[in-house]
């Protein structure tokens, strides 16, 4: 997937670990993995937003975009086409 999210690496910056910033947040701990580990499909802004104010940081320090490669990209279409 082309958007990478880096909420591990904020977390690690602002010294948070998991289960707090899901308090802080007020998601689930399965949820909030989930998202952590690029695995989610979606986000919704107000979670953004919360994660945002909780690790006073913004959106761009959170998610970041990298094109796929062509073969990668392939790969994708294959898959969906199946």
């Amino acid at each position: 997937m082309a958007i990478i999210v880096n909420l591990d690496v904020m977390m690690a910056k602002r010294k948070i670990s998991l289960t707090e910033l899901a308090e802080k947040v007020d998601l689930t701990l399965a949820n909030l993995s989930i998202l952590k580990t690029g695995k989610a499909k979606a986000i919704r802004f107000s979670t953004l937003d919360a994660l945002c104010q909780a690790l006073q940081c913004k959106p761009g320090d959170i998610l970041d975009y990298e094109p796929e490669t062509d073969a990668a990209s392939a790969e994708i279409e294959a898959y969906h086409s199946s």
